[in-house]
């Protein structure tokens, strides 16, 4: 998991006190409301060139190499994703100034990501392409490493169940509204592009104006050291084994349910025969899926946040929801029909969004220390990162070598059962 050593870090200054003690008053809701605009506008950012924009230009400029370059550019943005998201965290960490330390990332990362999709839609060649996908995944994953810092920065314990709920309403409705403006601009990817950049602007502008964060004092930053800087990106299991286990529970849980999404149309073309059954074309039948699916995410994300704070515990409502994830992959194995995929995926979205909201809650309250916040929260977020690198990987053996997507939908399940198990290992939470 992506330590520091304690005895190398200052011990924080009393005017710093204010910006990193462990908030009590409840959030409001123009502010809850600033952050879920975030999430969605980032997300659509995100998703529509994911989705269908950077593969449409890839087709325009090599329609015989498509899908390699489409692979080029999506692998580029993935990287920068990887180590942008927690670089971003910590330098706001270190952000001084009347603006606080999270409000100048959501603004410049915003309009950073903005230019880098305005960009894109004129852009030239790939070359140009990739490199103006990287800026936008630099821009957006510095106002999303702000804002997912600012919660454990501004939210008492008691409320954040709640947060998570709605922050990850927030990022599955930026990634259906994606999938909207990818669909409604009809193949103009470059007009894709800038209603995107609008989107992700106009989102921002409510977090902008509500965010009353408490300036850090330059006075209470200590020096910069590069060796110490670079070092602080490796938070040690062993001294903080809480922080540790719940960065491996994520991971899997997030490895298990790519696996179950990534094959899903070729699963049923091929094993369902779909069109062949119902009539239903697959791409339609993904689309019937995800939406399902997506419903069922922002449903359970809020109330299953709302209800983690109401018991006051996390971990239970974790293994659950990571055993219902586990069950849903079961089903579509099990079950290899349109009945089976719909059950399957009205389950794995109860499952997802219920996790997503209290795994969330969860994660702030391993945190190891106050002044690294926003450097703790991007190490975590690798732990969304990186199953878009792995679970492919993970996946095709099984699908070409062992045994097709019965046995790629069994082992996802397992891979999300051992989160459901390394949960239990954190002892810090309840």
């Amino acid at each position: 998991m992506p330590h520091r050593s304690d005895a190398q870090r200052p011990t924080p200054r009393p005017d710093a006190q204010a910006p990193l003690a462990e908030p009590a008053a409840r959030v409001r809701a123009p502010w809850i409301l600033g952050v879920v605009l975030v999430n969605i506008g980032i997300n659509v950012a995100f998703f529509a060139p994911i989705q269908v924009l950077l593969a449409q230009q890839a087709a325009h400029f090599e329609p015989g190499q498509k899908e390699a370059v489409f692979a080029l550019v999506n692998g580029a943005g993935a990287a920068v994703s990887v180590f942008g998201n927690p670089l971003a965290g910590a330098l706001s960490d270190r952000t001084a100034g009347r603006f606080g330390r999270r409000r100048p990332w959501v603004f410049w990362g915003a309009v950073v990501g903005a230019i880098g999709l305005v960009g894109l839609a004129g852009a030239p060649n790939v070359a140009v392409m990739t490199a103006l996908w990287c800026l936008v995944q630099a821009g957006c994953n510095a106002a999303y490493a702000a804002i997912t810092a600012a919660i454990p920065d501004k939210v008492p314990v008691t409320q954040r169940g709640s947060l998570g709920g709605f922050g990850a309403m927030g990022i599955t409705v930026g990634i259906l509204l994606g999938a909207v403006v990818a669909a409604a601009v009809a193949g103009n990817f470059s007009l894709g592009y800038l209603i995107c950049a609008v989107v992700l602007l106009a989102c921002v502008v409510v977090y902008l104006l509500r965010a009353d964060d408490i300036p850090l004092p330059r006075s209470a930053l200590a020096p910069f050291a590069l060796r110490r800087f670079l070092a602080s990106f490796w938070v040690s299991p062993r001294r903080y084994p809480d922080f540790g286990w719940a960065w491996t529970t994520k991971l899997l849980v997030n490895i298990g349910n790519h696996m179950v999404l990534l094959y899903l149309v070729y699963f049923l073309a091929d094993e369902v025969h779909l069109e062949q059954t119902t009539g239903i074309p697959p791409a339609t039948g993904v689309l019937i899926l995800t939406g399902i699916y997506t419903c069922l995410v922002i449903i359970t994300s809020v109330l299953g946040g709302k209800l983690s704070d109401r018991m006051g515990k996390r971990k239970p409502l974790v293994v659950i929801s990571s055993a219902v994830i586990a069950a849903a992959s079961l089903t579509i194995a099990l079950i290899p029909t349109w009945p089976g995929a719909i059950i399957g995926a009205s389950v794995l979205g109860i499952g997802f969004g219920a996790y997503q909201a209290v795994d969330f809650a969860l994660v702030t309250q391993v945190l190891p220390r106050a002044e690294d916040r926003g450097k703790d929260m991007g190490v975590i977020n690798i732990a969304n990162s990186l199953p878009q690198v792995i679970a492919p990987a993970l996946a095709y053996p099984f699908v070409v070598f062992l045994g097709g997507y019965v046995s790629l939908y069994v082992a996802a399940a397992v891979i999300g059962l051992f989160g459901a198990v390394f949960v239990t290992r954190i002892r810090g939470v309840a």
